[in-house]
């Protein structure tokens, strides 16, 4: 095992100490040793550089809510040497800048504003004098807040849900379909609802079960803040149910008879709720003062009602025989 390795060391110490790899090792060492002197060149002259300061929210009483949370970090565009650069970049030499709570939050309007001067002048407190500091993005930072004030109010679906062909949503649900929101006691009170963000789903004929961010608003907390919303699809059917004819606004005193008396009423339904369809969900009327104002041998019948599960509905024909009859 040691003369192995003795041979190895030996062909390594050969390789590099040869004619030609010692003329190789010395070009190597100039190379990078002007690399060095380049570098320190480089770093030397002065640039402008963008690089991000963390913001904190500091000393935040125990019962207020942040509704809107203030920019995590702030863009600043800075002119230096570029070894200082480097350091700001990839060192720890910039601190975060603490906003104080109190300093800058109204409580009576549940909104804090730190001005672009205030903003300015601690992002300067976080640099050396010799670094310029030549815009600051954003200019001003704001948060909203309140002091536990919540509500509860349920989740509405936004964007395009297009079933396939044949298909219709029979039933959309969310878990969970009612959200906690903080706000402004103004706000609360004009909150009705809170939506998904849009949503794009087309053409799908089976269940769809997905997790969906919900809509921000400004000055609003939501908690949760991410709901699941499962789509329920059903094949649409061409069905007909018979319906009586019946009649409106007579006189006292007479009867419209009909013939026949019923109609058969066409219409496009979910096949699940087919089931929970009858006659009764609907009405077939004959107006007797439109038939008074237009005399015929036979009466128009209208379909005045139908249920909302159903599409198209149609009546099979739009006349039938009559007979007025005084009783």
């Amino acid at each position: 095992m040691e003369n192995r390795l003795t041979q190895i060391y030996r062909l390594v110490r050969n390789f590099l100490f040869s004619s030609v790899n010692k003329e190789f090792l010395i070009f190597l060492f100039f190379l990078v040793l002007s690399s060095i002197f380049w570098l320190m060149m480089t770093l030397n002259e002065t640039f402008e550089q963008e690089v991000g300061v963390p913001v904190r929210l500091v000393n935040v009483p125990k019962n207020a809510v942040i509704t809107t949370e203030i920019e995590d970090t702030v863009r600043v565009t800075v002119r230096d040497k570029g070894y200082s650069l480097v350091m700001y970049m990839y060192g720890d030499r910039l601190q975060p800048i603490n906003i104080n709570f109190s300093t800058y939050a109204n409580r009576q309007t549940g909104y804090g504003i730190v001005p672009a001067a205030d903003l300015l002048k601690m992002v300067n407190q976080k640099f050396t004098g010799a670094s310029k500091v030549l815009q600051v993005k954003p200019d001003r930072l704001d948060f909203y807040f309140n002091f536990g004030i919540s509500r509860r109010v349920p989740v509405r679906m936004s964007g395009q849900v297009v079933p396939g062909r044949s298909y219709y949503l029979a039933r959309t649900k969310f878990w969970p379909d009612v959200v906690t929101v903080y706000a402004s006691k103004r706000v609360l009170d004009s909150l009705r609802y809170v939506k998904t963000a849009p949503i794009n789903i087309v053409n799908f004929g089976d269940t769809v079960i997905q997790n969906v961010a919900l809509e921000k608003i400004k000055g609003v907390k939501i908690v949760p803040n991410m709901v699941r919303i499962g789509l329920y699809p059903d094949i649409l059917t061409e069905e007909s149910i018979e319906v009586p004819i019946k009649s409106i606004n007579m006189p006292e005193g007479k009867v419209l008879r009909t013939f026949p008396s019923k109609v058969r009423v066409n219409f496009t339904v979910g096949a699940s709720l087919f089931r929970h369809i009858n006659a009764d969900q609907f009405s077939v009327v004959v107006d007797y003062n439109e038939l008074i104002a237009n005399p015929s041998d036979k009466c128009s019948i209208i379909l005045k009602t139908s249920p909302h599960s159903v599409r198209n509905a149609r009546l099979q024909r739009s006349q039938v025989d009559y007979l007025i009859e005084q009783q």
